[in-house]
């Protein structure tokens, strides 16, 4: 018996990396999942990794027309939904004094208003006691030079995880943030040259990058009836880099 049997999950930006992982991981412990992702080649390619119980949906999580599609699918192929990790997001360097108002808009408009509104266009459809988790970053708690402008996009999350769940509180659906770490993933690899990483290694106790499984874990469990009792909190999955 898998502890999401029967349950409908929806990952935005699960065509790679930890948000992938979740969407194998949930498929393998029972869920269907609906995917999304901007690009089609991508998207196509995940849903065959993935192999069954998959919908793949093209869109982009800050375009509000892709996410009704989103959500106008599900309604029409499964009629509701339990789960909702609200994974899509990104960030670039941008040293304080050099950053623009292009960069701004683009990450705050995907990671911050893009995740308020997949929340919010989720909500009709949402049964009671389902579980809402967004992807925060350990950026919004550490002192990572360059980064502010990521960090202050993904700090937004963990303010409204305890709003949230005060306003469902009738309807029993949990509202968490997973905050990860540093994470072996494409898209690192495209930010980061080897001795970046190597630099963000050093900051990990372990001394070695996460690996997107270990996320995926960690999204099963506050999904999953095992956080049952887990409502409002920051659960930072980053091996201790922010502890020390």
């Amino acid at each position: 018996m898998g502890k999401l049997d029967g349950k409908v999950a929806v990952i935005t930006g699960g065509t790679t990396g930890m948000a992938l992982a979740g969407a194998k991981l949930f498929v393998d412990e029972g869920a269907h999942v609906f995917i999304t992702g901007r690009r089609q080649d991508a998207l196509d390619e995940a849903v065959k990794q993935i192999g069954r119980n998959v919908t793949g949906v093209q869109g982009d999580a800050a375009n509000l027309d892709d996410l009704d599609r989103l959500y106008d699918t599900v309604k029409r192929e499964k009629g509701s939904l339990d789960v909702l990790w609200a994974s899509a997001g990104g960030g670039e360097p941008a040293p304080l004094g050099e950053i623009t108002e292009a960069q701004f808009d683009t990450w705050f408009g995907l990671n911050a208003r893009g995740t308020l509104f997949t929340v919010q266009k989720a909500l009709p459809l949402f049964n009671d006691g389902g579980s809402i988790l967004m992807t925060g970053s350990n950026a919004s708690l550490g002192a990572f030079p360059g980064w502010s402008l990521y960090a202050g996009s993904k700090a937004v999350q963990q303010a409204w995880a305890r709003v949230w769940l005060n306003e469902l509180r009738d309807r029993k659906i949990r509202v968490n943030v997973l905050t990860p770490g540093q994470v072996a993933t494409a898209k690192q690899e495209e930010l980061f040259d080897e001795a970046t990483k190597r630099q963000f290694e050093s900051l990990i106790p372990r001394s070695q990058m996460g690996r997107p499984e270990e996320i995926a874990t960690v999204a099963l469990f506050l999904a999953s009836d095992d956080s049952s009792y887990v409502n409002g909190l920051e659960l930072v999955a980053d091996g201790g880099t922010t502890a020390i």
